[in-house]
């Protein structure tokens, strides 16, 4: 019943960003006045107290250039990072322990070839924030991207953007970059009520925004031909048992193993985007995987982190229908640290 409930949702604010209705509220008006409250408390609790330095560490480069066995002159795949301080690394020290860097090595080691990685990320962006990154990802064009990953949404559910407009912009970012050629797969909106330094009913709040958006955000995105992965709740168990391991020094951003457990929920993904996961594209059903109404697949995936959904059939009984994955992860390989290139466009810190 929560999930057909959830699914209505999404249907009404995709619906509204492809058609270009207003802003579908997320929670009610009279939850306002608290919701701002505690934000405002939450505000206090959070956030970089420890004078560390708040930019996320570069990683532009080539990534698996020690692989054995390379072809000779294989050329390298054309990797881009967008979305917001999650997809920079904020929170981490080094380049190697970023989500960019761990699925660049990772790509590298699964398919056997160099990566070449750029990212456009940047520490606070909102979904109005793809349309500059995607131009600055596209601006060379002898460098156009085999395949992208984006994160974002975060900052859309704090910044109380509507949801119609945030799930706008990602499908217009996706839409760009599919048109240039480049595979996109998109993390959607992680969920906000595993920060235990927000209260409730604000955590409750929180966590009920963030599954609806990341839920439309997948129909617009699979929609624009493009494949999701649901970072949703992925971290909640290990945040509610290890929330000192798992949260950055700021309470806030995930930690160097939070990030590793996100990226190995998008590799499998990442990989199957370009056909070198050594795993089936059918369905598996010991993995309660399938083909379900695009809505339906999107609020499942929304309660179940490391949850895949990617188009299948264009139409159906209820509308276009997508196949629902739950791929194996596998142990992410030893991340290198990049060789920069010296043309490669830089992250704004």
């Amino acid at each position: 019943m929560r999930e057909m409930s959830r699914a209505r949702v999404a249907r009404r604010i995709a619906a509204g960003a492809a058609y270009g209705g207003g802003g579908a509220g997320l929670v009610g008006v009279a939850a306002v006045g608290l919701l701002l409250a505690e934000a405002e408390l939450a505000k206090h609790r959070v956030g970089n107290h420890g004078g560390e330095d708040p930019r996320p560490p570069r990683t532009n480069g080539f990534y698996g250039r020690a692989l054995a066995g390379l072809p000779a002159g294989a050329e390298p795949l054309r990797f881009a990072m967008l979305g917001d301080s999650t997809a920079a690394g904020q929170g981490v020290h080094r380049a190697r322990q970023t989500p960019a860097a761990l699925l660049a090595s990772g790509l590298a080691a699964v398919a056997e070839r160099p990566v070449e990685l750029r990212n456009a990320a940047l520490s606070g962006a909102r979904s109005d924030d793809l349309d500059r990154q995607v131009s600055e990802i596209l601006a060379d064009p002898r460098w156009v991207p085999d395949v992208c990953v984006v994160m974002i949404g975060a900052n859309d559910v704090t910044h109380r953007m509507p949801a119609t407009r945030s799930v706008r912009c990602l499908s217009a970012a996706v839409r760009r970059l599919r048109t240039a050629g480049a595979e996109v797969v998109v993390g959607t909106c992680p969920d906000l009520g595993t920060i235990e330094q927000v209260a409730q009913p604000l955590r409750w709040l929180a966590r009920r925004a963030s599954r609806q958006l990341a839920a439309a955000q997948t129909i617009g995105v699979v929609e624009q031909g493009g494949r999701t992965v649901s970072l949703g709740d992925l971290l909640g168990p290990e945040f509610a048992a290890n929330p000192r391991e798992l949260f950055g020094p700021d309470n806030y951003h995930p930690s160097a193993e939070g990030y590793a457990t996100a990226a190995m929920a998008v590799l499998p993904t990442l990989c199957a985007a370009l056909g070198v996961w050594p795993e089936e594209e059918r369905p598996d059903v010991t993995r309660r995987e399938g083909f379900l109404p695009v809505a339906r697949a999107a609020a499942e995936a929304a309660g179940e982190g490391g949850t895949e959904v990617t188009a299948a059939m264009p139409s159906g009984p209820r509308g276009p229908w997508a196949l629902l994955k739950r791929r194996r992860r596998r142990r992410l390989p030893p991340t290198d640290a990049p060789a920069p290139t010296s043309d490669a466009p830089r992250p704004a810190p």
